[in-house]
């Protein structure tokens, strides 16, 4: 069928006014607003297309049919333009683990400062959070300041944070009038520069009513009852609620009252962002860093290997310890290694030792993918301080750590002792009071330390001479047990210490426990942040993922996210159906 004649002019033109795109005699491509997400972008060069007097005859020929139908395409057009920016905007700003409340996203585009009544749980899961909000107001609730004076007792990490918010707020009210308080106490006069706003407490009680609706005398009723009050004493400004409690802040939007969760705590928007500690080259890797290499080889520890001194475009976004492999897919042999210093874009890598060979083995375990192979490689270097692992069920955190711990300690002797320990927080309803001594109420946490000794033991033949002359005995006199609870002031010395489910820590625990270590310590973390016990914890605020993200590129620390799930087939389908 022939095509037909081509037009005398386009069907339709749209005005400059309707999209952003330059004039034809521009010669400059088009900016892209930083607002247009990237679908937004296509839809407008489209449209440009379509109205191009060089348009192809299959282009312009449907138009042509009648005038009307030319100008509801243009009018079409028209609207998907206009209405593209306004539908990109929610999606940016759900992209993130932060979803913000319409008034504060309000406030944050015209730069007014806004108001954040705090609820008692976010004071208590963090003592700071006070300094927290930048240049915007603190208000606290009346009903707040008794909240925490209910809880400031005992030895529980809830009663120490509210005791640490109590003598911070009588610092900041001390020498202050009750005209000063009521016009607001600045934030930064303890120090904190960070905190440009001020704190406000409710010195009017009488005139505050609850929602109508909800029962009187509930704390959480009372705080909605002051949010609305602040919205009627202060109109036109921003008050936003911050809780903790995902049942808090539905009643206040069911309300009509802005509330959001407390962020300032989470290391990471996403889990997804956490650092790896693996990067895979690219194909070209070779030919775009080959040019100058240089290459030598050392002898450490009886073990001979090798080093390459690189340089390209690809060094500046590795880490030191952080572990690089290419695995070409014409035949050629793997190349796996670790980066050990970065200057610039000059880097030194080291070849690795393989761990997955039967010769290499560590207390008859060998690795049994890449994955497992660097953490044999960061577990067993006497440089490395600490360590941290990560990954499912099922994917030898525990095994590895445990083997190459008994491998220093009872073989090449690096460390004097194992030292175990995790934190108690049961996954279903507590069991109470254990009996016993320290180590036997530990026991019941450790079954899958149990579990691993006895894989351990049944290859104890093959680990050299030591492995066959230790006993189960011998093996359990160089592993001890120990409570997170008598933790605070100790030091441990050329001790190899294992922290079990560690993603159910808090940042302010874990600093607590790395502290703790002394000349010739090496700290093992163990975790999976995709199993969190500890209420209030998140995967971006676990105490696992703020060491992760602290510690990466240090010398003398490596990380590690395991993949695979070695335990059995079993274990592995059960992981991807359930």
């Amino acid at each position: 069928m022939p095509l037909p004649k081509m037009p005398t002019k386009p069907a339709a033109l749209l005005a400059q006014k309707d999209y952003n795109v330059p004039e034809a005699s521009d010669t400059k491509p088009a900016k892209v607003k930083a607002k247009d997400t990237p679908e937004s972008a296509p839809a407008k060069s489209s449209a440009k297309k379509a109205v191009t007097p060089k348009a192809t005859p299959e282009v312009v020929a449907a138009p042509v049919a009648t005038p009307n139908a030319a100008q509801a395409v243009a009018k079409k057009a028209k609207k998907t333009i206009a209405e593209r920016p306004a539908a990109a905007a929610p999606a940016k700003a759900e992209s993130g683990n932060k979803p913000k409340s319409q008034i504060s996203r309000a406030a944050d585009k015209s730069g007014q400062a806004k108001m954040f009544v705090l609820d008692t749980n976010v004071l208590m899961h963090d003592p700071t959070s006070l300094f927290r909000f930048e240049e915007h107001d603190v208000y606290l609730p009346m009903i707040t300041l008794e909240e925490l004076d209910d809880h400031k007792k005992g030895m529980s990490e809830v009663a120490r944070n509210a005791r640490q918010v109590s003598r911070s707020l009588d610092a900041l009210v001390a020498d202050i009038d009750h005209q000063s308080i009521e016009k607001g106490i600045p934030l930064s006069k303890l120090g904190n520069r960070d905190a440009g706003g001020k704190l406000y407490f409710q010195t009017k009680l009488s005139e505050i009513t609850q929602p109508a609706g909800l029962p009187k005398g509930k704390a959480d009723n009372q705080i909605l009852g002051v949010v609305q009050a602040l919205e009627a004493e202060y109109p036109g400004r921003p008050i936003v609620l911050v809780s903790k409690d995902i049942n808090m802040r539905i009643k206040a939007r069911a309300l009509g009252l802005a509330a959001e969760d407390y962020f300032n705590d989470h290391v990471l928007e996403d889990s997804d962002l956490l650092y790896s500690g693996v990067v895979q080259l690219p194909d070209d890797f070779w030919n775009k860093h080959g040019k100058g290499i240089e290459t030598w080889q050392e002898n450490k520890n009886g073990i001979s290997t090798t080093f390459y001194r690189i340089t390209g475009p690809v060094i500046p976004s590795l880490l030191v310890n952080q572990f690089v492999y290419l695995e070409p897919k014409n035949g050629e042999a793997a190349f796996y290694g670790q980066v050990r210093q970065i200057n610039g874009k000059t880097a030194v890598l080291q070849t690795l030792r393989d761990y997955s060979h039967v010769k290499h083995s560590i207390w008859g375990i060998s690795a049994r993918n890449r994955e497992q192979n660097f953490a044999l490689n960061l577990l067993m270097d006497p440089e490395c301080d600490f360590v941290t692992l990560l990954g499912q069920a099922g994917t030898g955190k525990t095994l590895l750590a445990l083997a190459s711990g008994l491998a220093q300690v009872l073989e090449s002797k690096t460390y004097n002792e194992i030292i175990v320990t995790r934190v108690t927080v049961p996954v279903g309803e507590d069991i109470g009071f254990l009996p016993g001594t320290e180590e036997e109420k530990m026991s019941p946490w450790m079954g899958a330390f149990d579990d691993n000794l006895e894989v351990l033991n049944k290859s104890d033949n093959d680990a050299g001479d030591w492995g066959r002359a230790a006993t189960q005995d011998l093996i359990r006199s160089k592993i001890k047990i120990k409570s997170l609870n008598f933790m605070r002031g100790r030091t441990f010395v050329n001790k190899f210490l294992i922290i079990d489910e560690a993603q159910n820590l808090t940042p302010k625990q874990m600093k607590t426990l790395v502290t703790r270590a002394g000349p010739g310590t090496k700290i093992v973390c163990l975790g999976n942040i995709a199993q969190i016990d500890t209420p209030y914890l998140t995967e971006g605020s676990s105490g696992l993922t703020y060491v992760v993200d602290r510690f990466k590129g240090w010398a003398h620390s490596g990380h590690v996210t395991l993949a695979r799930g070695e335990r059995s087939r079993l274990a592995d389908h059960a992981s991807e159906i359930l």
